[in-house]
């Protein structure tokens, strides 16, 4: 059940939910279109290694370079820049992208460092090929019988040339949350990885035959001992490519506030007021999750304005 819990995530705020292009997806079984898009000069591509993408030198934004001074590799046909106003044809300016093996070199940046720089149409670009490369580095054989597979359909299918399987990208569905309590208080934790001082809202990924709710009452339950009731509500999404995630984000609110944290993810959570979050955040004692992430977002939705600091 979903009911109205009263916060939200400011529009267009979700640094890597920004895209733009045009996929244009019922080209990617067009060879011929393909062919004629790759060989238009005014067809841009980036190149990706792993998961960091080629920037330009002040590493503001993408690299784009021609067809024909792309460097070898899996190349992955992105979409159309419908508003570009150039291209091949009237439907605007094709955009590919290369995967290279290894994993760059200073002339590559991250997600973490270029999420909050990249305008909305390079934000696109940059997860959707990120997410491609890191899927195509690991599923280089058929799961069926072993086979290498083939890159198909403008390198978003792999197909098996022994069995005839087709695979697929595939992006894992991730809960993550903010609870709060009957005092408008904030449920936030600490990784057992993380060091002291370092919080983020709870998440975790949803298991199979489980629906969003469901995962969100037992992911907080699991992690902290908190009975989460029956406000849930979805407040966005997004990708997390790194390496196959979409992260879905809620707000919910708990029916008991006793915290008993798992000792194995969680190694503590707290209730916070926005005094508290306020008071330890400008102290230096507390650092939040990054400027592009949806946790962030989601704190800053319950806390009614924006907040300095962060990991």
């Amino acid at each position: 059940m979903l009911r109205h819990v009263a916060y939200s995530i400011a529009p267009g705020s979700l640094a890597l939910s920004r895209s733009v292009l045009d996929r244009a997806a019922d080209r990617r079984r067009d060879d011929d279109w393909l062919e004629k898009a790759w060989a238009a000069s005014e067809t841009q591509v980036v190149v990706v290694a792993g998961d960091k993408i080629q920037v330009v030198d002040d590493r503001s934004a993408l690299r784009f370079v021609r067809p024909s001074e792309a460097p070898e590799g899996i190349r992955v046909f992105l979409g159309i820049d419908r508003e570009s106003g150039a291209g091949m044809t009237a439907e605007g300016r094709a955009v590919f992208g290369v995967l290279v093996s290894g994993e760059g070199d200073e002339s590559y940046g991250g997600l973490r460092e270029l999420g909050a720089v990249l305008n909305d149409r390079e934000a696109g670009i940059a997860v959707h090929l990120i997410g491609l490369s890191n899927w195509h580095g690991v599923h280089t054989h058929c799961a069926n019988c072993g086979e290498h597979t083939e890159v198909v359909e403008a390198g978003h299918v792999r197909r098996c040339p022994a069995c005839g399987l087709s695979h697929f990208p595939r992006s894992d569905p991730a809960i993550i949350v903010l609870v709060t309590d009957d005092q408008d208080r904030a449920l936030l934790g600490r990784n057992e990885a993380w060091p002291e001082g370092r919080y983020s809202t709870l998440a975790g990924f949803v298991e199979p035959g489980e629906s969003l709710e469901a995962a969100v009452r037992r992911e907080v339950l699991e992690e902290t001992g908190v009975i989460v009731g029956p406000e849930v509500e979805y407040a966005g999404s997004q990708p997390w490519p790194l390496p196959a995630s979409l992260m879905l984000g809620f707000y919910a609110k708990a029916t008991n506030f006793d915290i008993d944290v798992d000792q194995d993810e969680i190694a503590e959570a707290k209730w916070f007021t926005r005094e508290d979050l306020r008071a330890l955040v400008e102290a230096g004692t507390m650092a939040l999750p990054g400027a592009i992430s949806i946790s962030r977002r989601l704190i800053e939705g319950w806390y009614g304005e924006s907040l300095t600091g962060s990991w």
